[in-house]
């Protein structure tokens, strides 16, 4: 079992100042898995309880030089904890900029390593950043778990593959800050979110308590995949009327999800998406928030990026 490859410098950009400032905020450990295109950050993915998070790299995008092997179809997962990899690349890319003038004078290599630690009897893995200068080497190890399993790769292969999964009606939120700023308003009214998305290009965020209910809706949004036309005879009703309606035709649905883990997924515009879709998928089982990354300079969307979240609902007769 053998990795190692030379982060570039847009690869470090992309971790250190945009997805591990996310990662870190979306839960303490995380899986890496690693094959022979991709690079995935898969929070949450074996544990139906929180926010499950999941983000993906073509391999070309963050390295150069990338080199995998393993007797599990050139497959490599393992758990590590999300803060101490982000200390090592930050601490890493300071030392490059330091004393080399930069990533470009100084590449930075990543690699899977054994070492025996001080007052240990048995080896153990490690993540290495190793920053080679002109006169010395610095190096930074970030603890891992033991690599998984060729079942538990399957186990979570099966995962990701299954949480890949689009819902049938995705609408888009250009400016996510709108959705933060009611999240960051409304997080201390209730720990309940209804959310409503229709075919129509409607998404309603709720909070509702016994003496209060507040909400915001966004509507016209730009929909993928099944969308209707608004009935005119529903034009003058309320929101919650227009929601009602919508879901009794079918061509809306509503969920319930923990205010918690709706904010903690906002955490992901730490990432600079451009725009996010959500949706509901089929039978209420989960909301799917997909974030959007374009070709810098362009309106093509970035397909070597990709990163998604999907909230567990909440049963409503739990409330």
């Amino acid at each position: 079992m053998k990795f190692k490859a030379f982060l570039t410098e847009n690869g470090v950009n992309l971790l250190e100042k945009r997805f591990l400032p996310a990662f870190e905020k979306m839960g303490k450990i995380c899986h890496l898995l690693l094959t022979k295109e991709h690079l995935f950050f898969l929070h949450n993915l074996l544990n139906g309880d929180g926010v499950q998070c999941i983000a993906q790299f073509r391999q070309d995008v963050l390295f150069d030089d990338y080199r995998i092997s393993s007797q599990n179809e050139d497959r490599i997962a393992f758990s590590l904890d999300v803060s101490l990899l982000y200390r090592a690349v930050k601490s890493s890319v300071s030392i490059c900029t330091e004393f080399t003038g930069g990533l470009a004078a100084n590449r930075l290599q990543i690699k899977l390593v054994k070492k025996l630690p001080p007052n240990c009897t048995q080896p153990m893995p490690f993540l290495t950043f190793e920053t080679k200068g002109y006169k010395s080497a610095v190096i930074q190890d970030v603890p891992i778990s033991k690599p998984l399993s060729r079942s538990q790769v399957i186990e979570l292969q099966t995962a990701l593959d299954s949480a890949q999964d689009l819902p049938p009606t995705l609408v888009q939120v250009q400016d996510p800050n709108q959705l933060q700023n009611f999240v960051d308003h409304m997080k201390h009214v209730g720990d309940v979110l209804n959310v409503t998305i229709s075919k129509y290009g409607d998404l309603q965020v709720q909070i509702s308590t016994t003496l209060i209910r507040l909400g915001s809706e966004f509507q016209r949004l730009s929909v993928i995949g099944e969308k209707s036309q608004a009935p005119v005879e529903d034009r003058n009703l309320s929101a919650q009327a227009r929601s009602e309606r919508a879901i009794a035709r079918g061509d809306a649905q509503s969920v319930q999800v923990s205010v918690k883990h709706f904010s903690k997924s906002l955490q992901c515009h730490l990432t600079k998406p451009d725009s996010g879709f959500y949706g509901i998928a089929p039978q209420g089982a989960c909301l799917t928030v997909i974030f959007q990354f374009m070709v810098p300079g362009t309106r093509q969307t970035d397909k070597s990026i990709s990163l998604h979240c999907r909230l567990p609902v909440l049963d409503p007769g739990s409330n």
